[in-house]
């Protein structure tokens, strides 16, 4: 296997002390939270209270000041154990990113300290109905009003598939500030739970990740100040831009780490179980499809490795991130797929850490964008003609 040399010993340090976190604060309620929907508000206090929430914001805005690779780590950490419910990853490393670099001082100061704590929780609403990857879709709308209570901008519309979304707080949403300009009228605006108006719908049960609480919300006459317009009006979606690359390496790192993972439980169970009186390991077929599948998850963690410090750098382009994001989500299905098949027909039972990961793992090719659409970046990336 090909040493990693990305972390340092204080990255590694950081590693155990969050895996005995996780050991002991979300393995054994993991799958009471999958039963009702959605993860105790707790265990995010208690994440903010061991300094383990928006690590990569400077100390005066309650973080740590860390490196993105502190990330990282937790991220592959939470895709090994199988946590699918956790979603300090948005939070961490998309909505409050978003506030850091986009936000007003005072914006930041509101916002920040309270979801370091985790007495506030972040969600990012995109997608609606008629809207998924193609965010030039959106639909709802925010209008520049004055009245007797100042300027605001009165929020409509719906967004749905919304993660953090029954929790959430504080909710970043992308409107239509200029509906007549298109994907140039786009802003961002700081939602906060309890505004007049603001609803949250009912969590929507999914195929798989189903400890994770995902939520429409509804957005009727909302009056949203002037003052929690997130960064330029009308440059939401040049702010979305700026950030796909990372938010799509999210998503190449825990695929990269569930499919490890699952290689992993595959290797102890073959061993222990015993068809034909010899262990399943021991017949070629096995080992065989074990070596290939350990072949292809080294190929994919290297190039995800090689993301990770292009981005450290800054020199990650959407293009790149793109491809190791349909890549490395594609080879996680069929690992998970193929290690399904070696446990047999106890790896269809759900009390199986590879059957709860099966289904996990479908929405990863949807998500972030879908595959098809990271095809189509790259291609134009290449210079290929399109319609």
């Amino acid at each position: 296997m090909i040493e990693r040399t990305l972390f340092s010993p204080e990255h590694e340090a950081f590693r155990d002390s969050f895996r005995r976190f996780c050991d002991k604060e979300i393995a054994p309620f993991h799958a009471d939270w999958e039963e009702q929907g959605y993860v105790d508000r707790e265990v995010w206090r208690k994440a903010g209270a061991n300094g383990f929430l928006c690590m990569t914001m400077p100390e005066q805005y309650g973080g740590a000041g860390a490196d993105r690779l502190y990330s990282v780590v937790q991220m592959e950490e939470l895709a090994r154990g199988g946590y699918s419910g956790i979603g300090y990853g948005l939070h961490n490393e998309i909505v409050a990113p978003y506030i850091e670099h986009y936000g007003t001082e005072a914006q930041k100061q509101k916002y920040l300290p309270a979801m370091a704590r985790g007495d506030m929780i972040g969600a990012i609403a995109m997608s609606e109905p008629a809207a998924g990857s193609d965010l030039q879709g959106v639909k709802s709308t925010a209008l520049l009003k004055h009245d007797e209570t100042g300027d605001h901008y009165l929020l409509n519309g719906s967004k749905t598939f919304i993660t953090n979304g029954w929790h959430a707080d504080l909710v970043i949403v992308v409107a239509k500030t200029d509906p007549a300009a298109g994907a140039k009228g786009t802003s961002l605006l700081l939602v906060e739970r309890g505004m007049p108006g603001f609803e949250t719908g009912k969590r929507l049960k999914k195929v798989g990740l189903k400890a994770q609480d995902t939520a429409e919300l509804f957005f009727n006459d909302v009056k949203v100040p002037a003052a929690n317009l997130l960064g330029p009006l009308n440059r939401g979606f040049v702010s979305l831009m700026e950030q796909l690359p990372w938010e799509r390496m999210q998503i190449a790192i825990g695929a990269a780490a569930k499919s490890q993972a699952a290689i992993d439980w595959t290797m102890a169970y073959v061993k222990d179980r015993k068809v034909f009186g010899q262990a399943v390991a021991q017949y070629q077929n096995t080992r065989f499809k074990l070596a290939e599948l350990q072949t292809q998850v080294q190929i994919a963690q290297v190039f995800v490795d090689k993301c990770i410090a292009l981005l450290l750098e800054d020199k990650l382009d959407t293009a790149t991130a793109s491809m190791a994001k349909y890549w490395v989500s594609d080879l996680e299905n069929k690992v998970i797929d193929e290690c399904v098949q070696l446990f047999g027909g106890y790896g269809y039972m759900w009390e199986y850490p590879i059957a709860r990961a099966f289904v996990d793992a479908r929405v990863q090719r949807i998500y972030g964008g879908t595959n098809e659409i990271m095809k189509e970046v790259i291609a134009r990336a290449m210079g290929l003609p399109g319609r």
